[in-house]
């Protein structure tokens, strides 16, 4: 049997489905192959945020049953989403003095400049989950990627502190760990989704990654290696589900039906062709009716356009609406949507591709799908910054700073550098 440091577990808590990943790290300096794959209807969980601990509790359960029955391995630990529009980011500054007498930048110093940015008043029921550095500023010589061996007196880093509500993660870490599983660490949903599909080339051009999932839509844009902007809007894919049950008059069901059988983001192009007609009848018994399905994708793209709307109404925030060379990559279960790309190329005026989980290795089919990026984006998370010790790392991402080495520490944040 592998050693459980091996072992490294995705666990994506969405709002639809619960998916989990497995991953086996065999040669250090190699990408994990992923062994097994998980998922469950979620039940208990309303726009990424727990709201009936027992139901979220079996849902997380059965999808990792699942996926040691795949394995033959138990799980006792894993890497854990974390979504919900009570996720919020804001810019921070940390400023100080360099130790050394001769001047010279240490990784220490660059540990003590990103705590001191982390040293900001914040709410009482917020807890920071990330602190990513952006640039780093020496002796007034600004855009600063690495500043470690250079010479200076003044330290200072431009961070983007990403904070989560506190009920909110005491709720999710209490449902993971009644399921029977140890929490390696926490990281926003997005944050990883970029880890699996975007490469470095993509991130130094600029890049937004939209996440399309059940209940929220998240956004994670990059320009330069530097971290933009994030945010996790409260709309997504079921509320197309919704936007159809009232529109054809029936039931969730099977407006959830006849979305992923019939459903589509833009009308086709001018052919000549009869409308085509769905019987309802024959997706349920009980339902009566029929419905146009140049309609539906009315009914379809409305919502959408409203979410690319958010989506641009969030990069204006950052002056980058429409001016991301890279483009825009959609992830997440509503990204399989046919046409949402052509739809999301003129809401977005950017190129836009489907992101599927890069440079992975496996013989599971349904890894390669935009709703895995996630759950292989927190195993691939795992794989760079937990390999040497679980033990050393903090619950959170930020307690990183705290708690491991300095190579560690250099590690995570190597990420974010060009």
């Amino acid at each position: 049997m592998a050693s459980s440091d091996q072992i490294l577990v995705g666990l994506d808590i969405g709002t639809s489905v619960i998916r989990v990943v497995v991953g086996k790290k065999e040669n250090e300096g190699t990408a994990p192959s992923i062994i097994g794959v998980g998922e469950a209807k979620a039940s208990g969980i309303r726009r990424g945020v727990i709201v009936d601990i027992e139901e979220a509790v079996s849902s997380i359960s059965k999808a990792l049953e699942k996926a040691e029955r795949m394995t033959g391995i138990p799980t006792e630990h894993a890497v854990v989403s974390v979504g919900g529009a009570h996720v919020v980011s804001l810019e921070s500054h940390g400023v100080i003095a360099v130790a050394r007498a001769d001047g010279e930048i240490s990784e220490n110093d660059v540990v003590r400049v990103i705590d001191a940015a982390q040293a900001i008043q914040i709410p009482t029921n917020r807890e920071i989950l990330h602190v990513i550095p952006k640039d780093f500023t020496v002796d007034g010589q600004t855009g600063i990627k690495d500043p470690v061996g250079m010479t200076g007196i003044r330290l200072e880093v431009d961070a983007q502190i990403i904070q989560a509500s506190i009920p909110f993660i005491k709720n999710l870490t209490k449902c993971v760990i009644q399921a029977g599983i140890d929490i390696d660490d926490l990281v926003l949903a997005p944050l990883a989704s970029a880890q699996a599909v975007l490469t470095r080339r993509q991130k130094e051009l600029g890049v937004v990654l939209i996440e399309l999932g059940g209940g929220t839509t998240g956004i994670v844009a990059f320009e330069e290696s530097e971290l933009l902007h994030t945010n996790i809007l409260a709309v997504g894919a079921d509320h197309i589900t919704n936007d159809i049950a009232i529109g054809l008059r029936t039931s969730v069901d099977v407006a959830e039906t006849v979305k992923l059988q019939y459903g589509r983001a833009v009308l086709p192009a001018a052919s000549g062709k009869k409308d085509e007609v769905i019987n309802l009848s024959k997706i349920d018994k009980n339902e009566e009716g029929q419905i146009s399905r140049n309609h539906l994708t009315d009914i379809i793209s409305a919502r959408l356009e409203e979410i690319f709307a958010m989506v641009n109404k969030e990069l204006k925030t950052v002056g980058r609406d429409g001016q991301l060379p890279a483009g825009a990559l959609l992830t997440g279960g509503g990204a399989k949507i046919p046409g949402i790309v052509e739809l999301a190329k003129k809401e977005l005026r950017l190129p836009v591709q489907i992101g599927y989980p890069l440079n992975i290795s496996t013989i599971i089919d349904r890894v390669d799908d935009p709703a895995y990026a996630t759950a292989v984006g927190l195993v691939l998370w795992a794989a760079e910054y937990l390999e040497t010790s679980r033990s050393g790392m903090g619950r959170f991402a930020s307690n990183i700073l705290q708690n491991a080495s300095i190579e560690k520490i250099r590690k995570f944040f190597k990420q974010f550098l060009p």
